[in-house]
Order: structure tokens, then C-alpha cells, then sequence
């Protein structure tokens, strides 16, 4: 009786282990859509061995799109409301007493801290995603998030905004946690009442990580990540708000493929009021291009990359974006050998990562369904310096030094070449050791720019075609008045003129090209027979200029106007007149620069 008794429970715990092993098979199984997928997790499981098993692709594991009216699994129950102030993103306004607090908090943070101060941390915002956004139906088993901010001297309620939307409005089940890096801050408020407040439960899945010097945006983002525990890691900028179902949209394309970066699409937060607006018309995209100076810029969705997709509101292919906000699989991040560490404070780490993003095997894509408003500083702060950073180099501009090790990395040699052109000074740049950027090119097979140009980015040449060289560049110096051609650093169609030289270059360096446009930095100049000569907007698309420097006679010719320019003896104006061989006043000469870090002193 004995031994049957013991055979019986033997046969019953069998049975509890069976059920046991077959619903984690199940479990397992219903984790994956396809046998693609269950061979990338073998695939995956089998290199990493006992090690933390990275995220992987699921390509099969797509959004669903429900049709109209029909809400999708992760929208909220309502959106926008309430009358307090700075809810659904109205604008908040002070009173006449508090103008001085006001402009002083300005200075500091270079934003209306003080109307900022006065909007609850928990405001409503306004729902900006196109309405098919609301009827999308996104995997469940996405990977998580670590939402990382960067802070250096933020205001108090600004940063406890961010976070405060970003839990509010992030499932639970995807959100890691948010890592906030502190870049060496120095306002009182940063340091032990953040820590206070941190404490709070509410705030259980953040933490800090402090950086012991300055190191700047790049570095302090690349510190950031590798802190980070989350499958994915989210940047964000320390003044901003995230929209309603910001999150699964952002995450869905790295769900599907590990080497996506994603960008959400960026709204504006007036810096003046805390407004909240679009920055874009409805209806349209936009996605993220360049010109040879490296400044970014935005063209329209070309037909091309809108025929990819089945719905409007679905992510689309772009060559770069503008830096501050996006979401990357930090393994993947990881292998691309994050930030390159060289790059300093910031300026061009957005299309280093884009570059070898596209071109070492992954993709980058804007998500219209995934919206974050971002503050813009409207005002000069006192809180917002680089500290020592900012002559980290001898006096060599940390941007420029981070783009030339940007395109000697990853342009090809015909493609750095547009880029001297533009920027003629960077030749001086002493850019720092690139081999390990060499070799991770290398390791990584990644493709060539040119491939990128063609297959990518191929709307940048109808806005920025391939450049001429330049005839002449440096200061042009009026053989008369000693004074040298000025742009003053306005804009377009402000005047340019003439001043006193100083031989740094920026305001007072121009380049005439082979083809004859006139310019400086990114503008032209341009004249008419009114006597305007005027700072404007180089014609998109073309490259070609009306302007010939005649060597013999020093003159600056206009041949559509068939004058010469020339300075006014008495108002030092810019003016067009008939060309004068005996006047010194209509008589230029070039200068070629020797950039203030090169000289001897």
C-alpha cells in the first residue's frame, strides 16, 4: 500500500513538472511571430553564452493599424484638459511685479524659468500626433527603456517637468528607468535638494549618475549609456515634454529591427511663455539633411520614401536628424563604439552616429507617432558657458575640430574636399588621433559615403550640389579705406559693408568659387543697381554666382550688372558703380588667413 501510495505522488509530480515545462514552452513561443524569430534568439543565446542576452530583432512583430476609430492598445483615456496654468500647452503669462524676478531668471537659464515655475510639473499637453496616431495597435513584449537626460545648470521645475511627463506618459512595462546625467552643475538646487526629491517614491526608477569634471554634452550622453541597463536607451534633452503614446511608436521600429535608430518628431516649446506648438504644417514630413558646412538641415519627404509605406503616419527613412532627441538599441550602440570619444562638448555627434549608423548595417527613421515638445533658449544665459572646455584646444573651435574628425572618419576623399571648401580654416584643425575610428570602419565592413550619398541622402544634392573650388578665399581689403568686406554676422537681406580688418576670419571671411558665387559661411552676396549689397540666401540648388575678381585690376566685377564694387569715399558704403581702373576705391585685394591658433606669437 505503501509503495503504491509513493508511485501515485511520483506520478503526480511528473505530471506538475510537464504542465510546468509546457507552459513556459508556450510562453516562450508566443514571444516570438515567426521561426525567423525563435532562430535569432538561438542565434543570439549561442554567441552571448551565459552573458546578459542582448535585444533582438523581430521582424515579424509589427504595429497593426486598426482603422479609423478604432483606438489602439496603448492610447489614454482622454487627452488635454484642465484650467490650470500652462495646461494643454496655453500659454502662461506673469504679472506686471514680477518683470524683474522675471529678466533676471532669464539671463541665468536663457528661458522663462519664472512662468516655467509657475506651471504644475503634472501639466496637460496637447495631443499634436496626426489623428491616425490614435489607432495603431503596437507589440506588447517591446524591448525597455532607458530614458537619458543630460543636465548642466537646468532650472528646477524644467528638468522635474521631463521627468515627470515621461513617467506620466510611458507605460510602465516599457519604461527601465531614467538615468539623469549631471555634467558638473553648479547651482545649489542640482545637488542635495535633487537628491531629497529623488527619494520620493514616485521617482523609484530614477537615478543620477554625476560626472566628476565637465566633460560636456557628447561625453556626458556616452556616460549616460553606459550606466544605462535598459534594452534601449532614449535621449532626451533636460527641457522637454513627451506627448500622449510617445513611447511604443519610438520603440516599435528598434523592436522590429536592433540596428534602427529612431527620432521622434519635435514640437516647440516657447521659450518666452511655455506655450506648446508644432514646429511642422500638418500633413507634412520633414526629415534630417545637410549642407558642406556641416549645419543641419531639413528637406521635405521625398515621393520616393513616401511610396515605402502603406500609411501616413508610419515611420520613413532619413539621413540624419538633429541630435538632441532619439531612441538606439544600446547594444547596438555599443558596437558602434557609441559617441566617438573625441568629439568634444558638441557639434557633429549627430551625424557621426547617423554616418555609421546607415553605413555600418542599420537605419535611421523619423516617427511621426512619436511626439516631444523641447524648449529652444530664446536668451543668453549665465548658467549655459562651456567653462574651460570652450579653450580645451589652444583657441581651435571644438565644433569645427569634432566635424573635421567627422568626415576625415567617414567622407570619402572627393566628398572632404566640398567640405574645405566650405570651411577653408578647418584645413588647420589639429583634429586628434582618428585610427580607432579607422579601424572600427574597418571591423564594422561598413559601405562608402559615396553609397550613402546615392542611396541615402540623395536629396541633399538637390538642395546642396557638389561644390566648385574656391578661386579665392580669406579677406578681401579695400585697397582705399585698408578696411576689409563685413558681413557683420547678420542675416538675410541685411547689408553688408566694411570694417576695420581683424584677421580671424568669421564676419570677414568670404570665397569666390570657380563658377562665381560669393560667399560667406552659408550665405551670398548679392547686388542690384539700387546700390544694395546684401547678405542673402544662396539660390537652393545652384552653386553658380554672378562675381569675378579680375587679378590685373584688382576689381570685384558684377557681370550681370557689368559694375564693380566699390566703397563710398565718405559713408564707407558698399556700392555697384562703372568699373574705374584709376580708382583705388573700387580696388580689392585677397587675403589668404592664417587661423589665430597657427600664429606665432
Amino acid at each position: 500500500m505503501r509503495v503504491v501510495q509513493f508511485r501515485r505522488s511520483r506520478v503526480l509530480k511528473f505530471v506538475v513538472i510537464g504542465i510546468t515545462v509546457l507552459v513556459c514552452l508556450l510562453f516562450f513561443v508566443k514571444s516570438f511571430r515567426s521561426e525567423e524569430d525563435i532562430s535569432q534568439y538561438l542565434t543570439a543565446r549561442k554567441q552571448v553564452g551565459n552573458s546578459k542576452l542582448r535585444h533582438i530583432s523581430h521582424p515579424s512583430d509589427l504595429p497593426v493599424f486598426l482603422g479609423k476609430g478604432k483606438f489602439g492598445n496603448f492610447e489614454p483615456i482622454a487627452y488635454g484638459g484642465g484650467s490650470a496654468p500652462g495646461d494643454n500647452g496655453k500659454a502662461h503669462k506673469l504679472r506686471a511685479e514680477q518683470k524683474s524676478e522675471e529678466e533676471r531668471l532669464k539671463s541665468v537659464y536663457g528661458f522663462n524659468q519664472l512662468v516655467s515655475d509657475e506651471i504644475s510639473l503634472n501639466r496637460t499637453v496637447p495631443d499634436t500626433r496626426e489623428e491616425e496616431c490614435r489607432y495603431w495597435d503596437y507589440p506588447t513584449n517591446l524591448p525597455s527603456a532607458s530614458v537619458i537626460l543630460v543636465f548642466h545648470n537646468e532650472g528646477w521645475s524644467t528638468l522635474l517637468r521631463t521627468v515627470n511627463s515621461v513617467i506620466n506618459r510611458s507605460p510602465p512595462q516599457f519604461l527601465h528607468e531614467i538615468v539623469l546625467v549631471d555634467d558638473k552643475s553648479e547651482l545649489e538646487h542640482l545637488h542635495d535638494q535633487l537628491e531629497d526629491e529623488l527619494k520620493k517614491p514616485y521617482y523609484k526608477k530614477v537615478r543620477i549618475v554625476r560626472n566628476k569634471e565637465r566633460e560636456g554634452l557628447i561625453r556626458a550622453r556616452n556616460n549616460g549609456a553606459v550606466a544605462a541597463t535598459g534594452d534601449v536607451v532614449v535621449f532626451l534633452d533636460a527641457h522637454c515634454e513627451v506627448d500622449y503614446n510617445w513611447l511604443p511608436p519610438l520603440l516599435a521600429p528598434i523592436h522590429e529591427d536592433r540596428t534602427t535608430l529612431s527620432v521622434p518628431v519635435i514640437d516647440g516649446i516657447n521659450w518666452n511663455d511655455f506655450s506648446i506648438t508644432p514646429v511642422y504644417a500638418a500633413g507634412s514630413h520633414s526629415r534630417g539633411i545637410f549642407e558642406w558646412g556641416m549645419f543641419y538641415k531639413e528637406g521635405t519627404l521625398p515621393k520616393k520614401e513616401e511610396m515605402k509605406r502603406a500609411h501616413h503616419s508610419e515611420p520613413y527613412n532619413a539621413p540624419t536628424h538633429a541630435g538632441g532627441l532619439f531612441a538606439i538599441d544600446r547594444e547596438w550602440f555599443k558596437e558602434l563604439g557609441w559617441y566617438d570619444p573625441g568629439l568634444w562638448v558638441w557639434g557633429g555627434e549627430n551625424f557621426e552616429l547617423s554616418f555609421k549608423v546607415w553605413m555600418c548595417g542599420g537605419r535611421s527613421v523619423w516617427v511621426p507617432c512619436s511626439r516631444v515638445s523641447h524648449v529652444y533658449r530664446g536668451h543668453s544665459c549665465s548658467s549655459c558657458h562651456s567653462g574651460s572646455l570652450a579653450n580645451k584646444f589652444n583657441g581651435q573651435p571644438t565644433t569645427l575640430r569634432n566635424y573635421k574628425r567627422v568626415i576625415e572618419t567617414w567622407f570619402d576623399p572627393e566628398y572632404r574636399e566640398y567640405f574645405y571648401t566650405r570651411e577653408p580654416l578647418a584645413r588647420f584643425v589639429d583634429m586628434g588621433d582618428i585610427s580607432e575610428q579607422l579601424k572600427l570602419k574597418e571591423r564594422l565592413n561598413c559601405k562608402s559615403f559615396d553609397w550613402f550619398m546615392n542611396e541615402i541622402a540623395y536629396d541633399v544634392f538637390d538642395k546642396y550640389p557638389r561644390l566648385p573650388p574656391n578661386k579665392h578665399w580669406g579677406e578681401v581689403r579695400n585697397e582705399a579705406t585698408g578696411m576689409c568686406l563685413d558681413t557683420f554676422g547678420r542675416h538675410p537681406p541685411e547689408s553688408a559693408g566694411s570694417s576695420g580688418c581683424h584677421g580671424f576670419g568669421g564676419n570677414q571671411l568670404f570665397r569666390l568659387n570657380a563658377e562665381g558665387q560669393l560667399t560667406s559661411g552659408e550665405w551670398c552676396l548679392k547686388a542690384d543697381r539700387t546700390d544694395n549689397v546684401v547678405v542673402a540666401w544662396c539660390e537652393m540648388g545652384k552653386v553658380d554666382g554672378p562675381w569675378v575678381y579680375k587679378d590685373e585690376t584688382k576689381h570685384m566685377y558684377n557681370k550681370q550688372l557689368d559694375r564693380c564694387l566699390g566703397v563710398h569715399p565718405e559713408s564707407n558704403k558698399l556700392i555697384l558703380r562703372e568699373c574705374d581702373n584709376t580708382n583705388s576705391y573700387y580696388k580689392w585685394t585677397w587675403k589668404t588667413l592664417t587661423p589665430h591658433w597657427q600664429r606665432k606669437h
